[in-house]
């Protein structure tokens, strides 16, 4: 399954370039499904052929997962849970509806192609970002060694040594619940093209720029930016000053991803070839490369190096949390786990080359612990114990 996921500074026009996105892949012969958040939608997207819409309502899918976890809430002793339509659904729970969707979606073949209309910037890269966060937690929450004492009971309860309760409905769910998030790579530009929605003005540019980087930091990158541009033909004073601005704004932009101009329209598209005609038939996209950290070495000296186009030294933090390098920079963080190797060095340093460029990374330097690294593999690093 393909994914497209649009998302741009609100009011940028993102849900109608998806609808748009998503009316092109359906006429090019594709089975796609667009997928777009609660409230009023594009016209023209019904009785499209090979097309399907679906709103995902964040309550919906709050009272869904409720009901799917009733079993166990009930047998918690002295517990009376709510009913579904009593839930009140949490703060970020947009962006766990899109991804159980998207789940969905992949474990029921519904589309080749899936349009996300992802919504503002924050909650298009959270939901980028979203997949490896929970991993994290079920890391934290779940670890190896729960795990083990957890197959211990379940096998327990298998042969009527142990009652069922709770905690076995949690470790049943777990394994699905891996699979659902293995089936949904969107840390993967090969499976999941990031298109970013823009409105040419100079306010714009900084928040894509941050955009850029929170992307970068999960393993993505745009693959375009859809700029919604003036039509040819204006005059006078006000709109040669919008077009200079729009034109700075438009080299600016340039450099983030590869541009598409999308002409603006007196009014917005009322049917589904009105949708279409906004992208430009010879509008496709290369894919993009997936921006992992590399390892290097050099004299007794391990140096990891992480792509972050455009990251500015302010807001950008680096700790170590036993075998991971947690980073944080543009508002979001990720935790990145260091091989076997560099999971046996100290860090020794750590610099932002080329900080506010294309060209940015972070540059993390590691030395060998002579307390975890055998002697003769110390030597053989150029190192002494």
């Amino acid at each position: 399954m393909r994914t497209l996921l649009l998302t741009g500074p609100g009011g940028a026009g993102t849900s109608t370039l998806a609808a748009a996105t998503a009316v092109r892949a359906a006429a090019a012969g594709t089975r796609t499904l667009l997928l777009t958040r609660p409230g009023p939608r594009p016209a023209g997207l019904d009785g499209v052929p090979g097309l399907a819409v679906a709103s995902v309502s964040p309550l919906a899918a709050a009272e869904s997962l409720w009901t799917s976890a009733g079993d166990a809430l009930g047998a918690v002793p002295g517990l009376t849970p709510p009913p579904p339509t009593s839930v009140v659904p949490l703060p970020g729970s947009a962006e766990l509806a899109l991804l159980a969707r998207l789940a969905r979606a992949a474990a029921d073949d519904e589309a080749d192609t899936v349009v996300v209309d992802a919504g503002p910037l924050e909650a298009g890269t959270a939901l980028v970002g979203l997949p490896g966060a929970l991993r994290w937690w079920l890391d934290q929450a779940l670890p190896t060694r729960v795990r083990v004492l957890g197959a211990v009971r379940t096998a327990a309860v298998r042969s009527g040594a142990a009652s069922r309760g709770p905690v076995d409905a949690v470790l049943d769910a777990l394994p699905p619940l891996e699979a659902a998030l293995d089936r949904l790579p969107l840390d993967d530009p090969a499976a999941t093209e990031v298109r970013l929605v823009a409105v040419p003005r100079a306010g714009a540019v900084p928040a894509l720029r941050r955009a850029v980087t929170a992307l970068a930091l999960h393993g993505q990158q745009p693959v375009a930016v859809l700029a919604r541009v003036l039509p040819d033909g204006g005059r006078g004073e006000w709109w040669a000053v919008r077009a200079a601005e729009q034109d700075a704004a438009l080299a600016a932009l340039a450099e983030l991803a590869p541009l598409r101009r999308v002409t603006e329209s007196a009014r917005e598209p009322a049917e589904a070839a009105a949708l279409a005609a906004l992208l430009s038939s010879g509008d496709g996209v290369a894919p993009a490369a997936a921006l992992a950290p590399s390892v290097d070495r050099a004299e007794g000296v391990r140096r990891l190096v992480l792509p972050l186009p455009w990251a500015e030294r302010a807001g950008l933090d680096l700790t170590r949390w036993q075998d991971d390098l947690v980073v944080t920079v543009a508002g979001t963080r990720r935790s990145v786990r260091l091989d076997s190797l560099l999971r046996r060095c100290v860090v020794t340093g750590g610099a932002l080359a080329d900080a506010g460029t294309a060209r940015a990374q972070l540059e993390v330097s590691f030395t060998p612990d002579p307390q975890l690294w055998p002697a003769d593999l110390l030597a053989a690093e150029g190192s002494t114990p």
